[in-house]
């Protein structure tokens, strides 16, 4: 039987020191991605493999970084025979799956996420602003506990049961009592800002220009929105920059693929954040990591 494959590129939270190392040093076709973002934004490749969790948490650091060796893992498993029937990312991840996707080149993709980078980073240092993930609750509980609160949202709706919210610092030591106090509980995110609220209009507006100034191809093969949760059929430049400062939609656009007879899911990145999250969405399909699937291919 022939497994229909998707490609999962994942977002900010996943990144540490190191990543992408032993990539660049295993497989040629990795070690190339790395060489031309070089080019681009030097520096780069010595940022995944040397900086620090400090450093690398920035978001104008975490997001080339991070687009870089996502990229290098993706071209990696092409060399290898193993293309996607169709893409999606998480957040920043949707850039690099654009690249995957055939709509950017790679030079174009890793110049916009720099400018994506730059730009969210310079919105989320104008608020005292967190992220955080509430768990064990429904998407109905926390909408309705942040509805009570000021300047705080739910933005990523992950899959059951791990829903994740943005917004100013103050309000989160009451979001987390109230969340407790229904039996739930939360932990911190590693990044720097309140993206995907309306603290990020700005820098979606911006990037928005950014995107309407180069050119984007038809794809080869289907990208699915964070936004509307199906593929891309137009207004890439829409979609792609309101996403910054809109709800991702991630469990519905997983289960909109599995509709679409995707049965197998790789998750391109530094981390298991995504395949962690497609078990708690279906268990019933394939979900596992670029490095546990290019241990599984080289075992053959």
């Amino acid at each position: 039987m022939d497994h229909r494959i998707a490609f999962l590129f994942s977002g900010q939270g996943d990144q540490h020191p190191g990543m992408g190392q032993e990539l660049a040093r295993k497989y040629p076709a990795a070690a190339s991605v790395f060489s031309l973002c070089d080019t681009i934004r030097p520096g780069t490749s010595m940022q995944c493999f040397q900086g620090t969790e400090e450093e690398l948490k920035e978001t104008k650091n975490t997001q080339p970084c991070l687009f870089a060796v996502e990229l290098a893992a993706a071209e990696s498993l092409c060399h290898k025979g193993i293309r996607p029937h169709a893409v999606a990312g998480f957040s920043l991840g949707e850039v690099v799956a654009a690249v995957s996707a055939g709509i950017f080149d790679l030079e174009t993709g890793f110049r916009l996420v720099c400018k994506r980078g730059e730009l969210m980073q310079q919105e989320a240092e104008k608020y005292d602003a967190r992220m955080a993930v509430a768990l064990k609750l429904s998407a109905e509980q926390v909408e309705t506990i942040c509805e009570k609160l000021t300047d705080l949202y739910p933005v990523n709706y992950n899959c059951p049961g791990q829903i994740t919210v943005s917004g100013l610092a103050a309000p989160m030591a009451d979001f987390s009592a109230e969340v407790r106090a229904q039996g739930g509980r939360v932990i911190p995110l590693k990044v720097g800002g309140a993206f995907h609220s309306p603290f990020m209009r700005a820098a979606a507006d911006a990037f928005a220009g950014e995107l309407g100034s180069v050119p984007a191809k038809e794809g080869k093969i289907p990208l699915y929105s964070n936004m509307t949760a199906r593929p891309y059929t137009e207004d890439v430049a829409g979609l792609m920059s309101r996403q910054i400062s809109s709800p991702i939609q991630w469990e519905k656009l997983i289960r909109n693929m599995i509709a679409e007879g995707i049965d197998t899911f790789i998750e391109i990145g530094p981390g298991d954040t995504l395949t962690n999250m497609m078990k708690r969405i279906d268990p019933g399909v394939r979900a596992c990591t670029v490095t546990e699937y290019l241990a599984e291919v080289e075992g053959c």
